[in-house]
C-alpha cells in the first residue's frame, strides 16, 4: 500500500453535516453509484444510529452499490457498533469506522461526569479502555475497522500514541488522526503523524489516514502534507463541503496529487478524474450549495480566461497558463452556444458532451422542455442543460396545494398587491385570494397564506442566479418554521416571482405533510394508550 492513496469520501456523512446540506435517501444513493463511477476506493455512507433515515441510508448503498468499500461511523459505544453493522450488513466489502475523543479539551467537555474517573489520568485510562473495547466488538463484524481519535491534532502527542497502540492491538487496521477543529498548520500535522508512527512502530499492514477541516484554509494543505509524513488515505468531500468551513475538498487533494505528482514520490490515486466536475455539480444540486465560479478544479471559471495576455498565451500555447487540461477533470474549454432556433442534433450532442446521457424515452420531452426555455432565454448555457435534465417534471402529485394562477401588480406609487389561485387537493377546490405587501414577494406570500387558510413564519428566503446572462434562471430557497422545525422550499424559474411563490408553497406542502403525519401518528398511539387502558382496566 506504499505507492497509492487510498481516497475515503465522506460527502454523504461528514459532508451532509454542513448546515442545510441534508439529501433524502435516493439523493444520497444517486450520488453513491456516482462516487462509485468516479472509483473512490471508500465511501463513508453515515451515521446508522443518528436517526432511522441514517440508518437506511447507509443499508440501500451498502446493498446497491458495488466496488468501492461501504463505511458506516460509530461512537465508540456498543449501540453504536451494533448499529453500524446492522445497517452494513447486505454489503459484501464493509468497514466500521469507530471514534472518542482524546484532547483535553474534548475529555473536559465529554467526560466531565465522575463515572469516567475523577483525574485527567483517571478518565484517560477510560477512553482506552472504551477506545479496545470498541474496537474488538467492530472486529466481530468485520475484518475492516478504523479508528479515530477525535481532535488529534489538539491531543497529547504521548497520549495520542497510547490510544493509537491500543486501537491496533484490538484489531484496528487504518489508524485516522483528524485535525478536527482545522487548528492545525501543515508542518506540525506531518510532525503529529511522523511522531506517532515513530513512537508505535505499527506493524506493515496499518494505514494511517488524515481528516482535515477548513477552518484557516488548510485543510488540502495538511492533508498533502500528512501524505509526505506516510498517511496512505485521505478523507475529503466533494466541493469540500462538511461541518463549520468543510473538509478537505476531494477534487484539490486528487489533482494536487496527480498534477505534482513527483513531489510525492510518484503515488497512485485511481480517482476517474474526467467524472470530477460532473459529481460536483451533482452534489451541488443535491445540497442546494452553489459552486463558486472561482473554485478550484470544478469552478465554472477555473479554466476561463478574460484577460488579453492570457487569451493570447492559451491560444498559442494551453500550458501557459493551465496547469492541467479542462478535459481530464470534466470540464469543456469550448462553448457551444444554444438558442431557440438549435435542432435536436445540436441539443443531444452538447448534452453528451457533458456527459449527460438522456434515455430515448426522455428525449422529446427534454426537447420540448429546451425549446420552452430557449422562448424565455436569448442563449441556454451549460448548467441550463444541467438543470433541464435533473429539474422535476411533474411536481409533487400528493402535494397538498397546488399553484393555478398567479397575477401581481406593483408600481412607484401603489403599494404592490398579489393574486393566487391555489387548489386545495383534499377537497377539490380552488381558492382566489388577493394581498397587498411591503414587496412583490410579501404580497405573494400574504395571498397563499389566506388562500391556505393560515399564516406561517418566514425564516429565511435566498434568491440566486444558477445560469448566466440577463434572463438567467433565478433559484429561490425558502425555509419555513413549524414549532422549532424547519421546512425547506426550492424553485427555479426565470421569473423569479414565480420562483418566490412556488418554493414558498413547496415549504407549505412539506411543512403540511408534516402536520398530517404527526397527527395520524398521535391519533395511532392515543389508540393504542386507550386500547392498554381499557384491558387493564
Amino acid at each position: 500500500m506504499n505507492d497509492r492513496i487510498i481516497i475515503f469520501d465522506t460527502t454523504l456523512r461528514d459532508g451532509e453535516q454542513a448546515p442545510g446540506a441534508s439529501m433524502t435517501i435516493d439523493e444520497k444513493l444517486r450520488i453513491a453509484h456516482q462516487l462509485a463511477r468516479l472509483n473512490v476506493d471508500v465511501i463513508e455512507a453515515g451515521f446508522p444510529i443518528s436517526s432511522p433515515a441514517q440508518f437506511e441510508a447507509v443499508r440501500r448503498i451498502a446493498e446497491e452499490v458495488q466496488g468501492p468499500v461501504i463505511c458506516a461511523l460509530a461512537r465508540a459505544r456498543e449501540e453504536d457498533i451494533r448499529a453500524a453493522a446492522e445497517a452494513l450488513a447486505p454489503g459484501k466489502r464493509v468497514r466500521i469506522h469507530t471514534f472518542i475523543a482524546t484532547s483535553d479539551i474534548h475529555i473536559d467537555a465529554k467526560f466531565g461526569d465522575v463515572r469516567f474517573g475523577r483525574t485527567l489520568a483517571e478518565k484517560r485510562q477510560t477512553i482506552l479502555r472504551l477506545t479496545e473495547e470498541a474496537v474488538r466488538l467492530a472486529r466481530t463484524f468485520t475484518d475492516d475497522v478504523e479508528f479515530s481519535a477525535e481532535d488529534a491534532g489538539r491531543t497529547d502527542v504521548g497520549y495520542l500514541a497510547e490510544v493509537v497502540h491500543t486501537a491496533i492491538a484490538a484489531g484496528a487496521t487504518t489508524i485516522n488522526l483528524p485535525d478536527t477543529t482545522g487548528y492545525c498548520v501543515p508542518d506540525e500535522y506531518a510532525a503529529m503523524f511522523r511522531s506517532v508512527i515513530e513512537r508505535v512502530q505499527p506493524p506493515p499492514h496499518i494505514i494511517f489516514s488524515a481528516h482535515c477541516h477548513d477552518d484557516l484554509g488548510l485543510a488540502v494543505a495538511n492533508s498533502l502534507a500528512a501524505v509526505r509524513a506516510g498517511v496512505r488515505q485521505i478523507e475529503c468531500t466533494i466541493n469540500g463541503i462538511g461541518e463549520r468551513a468543510g473538509n478537505a475538498a476531494l477534487e484539490e487533494v486528487v489533482m494536487a496529487l496527480k498534477v505534482r505528482n513527483e513531489r510525492f514520490g510518484g503515488l497512485k490515486v485511481g480517482i476517474v478524474t474526467q467524472h470530477l466536475t460532473e459529481t460536483s455539480r451533482m452534489v451541488s444540486l443535491a445540497t442546494g450549495f452553489p459552486v463558486p465560479p472561482n473554485k478550484a478544479i470544478v469552478g465554472r471559471n477555473a479554466f476561463s480566461h478574460e484577460a488579453g495576455i492570457h487569451q493570447h498565451g492559451v491560444l498559442r500555447r494551453r500550458d501557459t497558463y493551465e496547469i492541467m487540461r479542462a478535459e481530464d477533470v470534466g470540464q469543456q474549454p469550448e462553448q457551444i452556444r444554444l438558442g431557440r432556433h438549435s435542432g435536436r442534433h445540436g441539443l443531444f450532442s452538447r448534452l453528451e458532451k457533458l456527459g449527460i446521457h438522456v434515455p430515448e424515452d426522455r428525449r422529446e420531452e427534454i426537447y420540448r422542455r429546451f425549446l420552452a426555455l430557449a422562448d424565455l432565454k436569448k442563449e441556454i448555457y451549460d448548467e441550463d442543460l444541467r438543470r433541464l435534465v435533473e429539474a422535476k417534471t411533474d411536481g409533487n402529485p400528493t402535494a397538498p396545494y397546488q399553484l393555478m394562477e398567479m397575477h401581481v401588480a406593483t408600481g412607484t406609487h401603489r403599494a404592490p398587491e398579489a393574486e393566487v389561485q391555489l387548489y386545495h387537493r383534499s377537497t377539490h377546490t380552488l381558492r382566489v385570494e388577493r394581498a397587498s405587501g411591503d414587496g412583490p414577494v410579501d404580497a405573494i406570500y400574504k395571498a397563499i397564506d389566506r388562500a391556505v387558510g393560515r399564516t406561517h413564519e418566514l425564516v429565511s428566503y435566498a434568491l440566486r442566479s444558477v445560469t448566466e446572462g440577463a434572463d438567467a434562471v433565478g433559484e429561490v430557497t425558502v425555509l419555513l418554521n413549524f414549532n422549532g422545525a424547519c421546512f425547506r422550499g426550492v424553485a427555479q424559474h426565470t421569473d423569479v416571482l414565480r420562483a418566490s411563490a412556488e418554493a414558498y408553497l413547496e415549504a407549505i406542502n412539506h411543512l403540511e405533510q408534516f402536520r398530517t403525519d404527526h397527527e395520524n401518528l398521535s391519533f395511532v398511539r392515543d389508540g393504542i394508550l386507550q386500547s392498554f387502558d381499557g384491558a387493564t382496566a
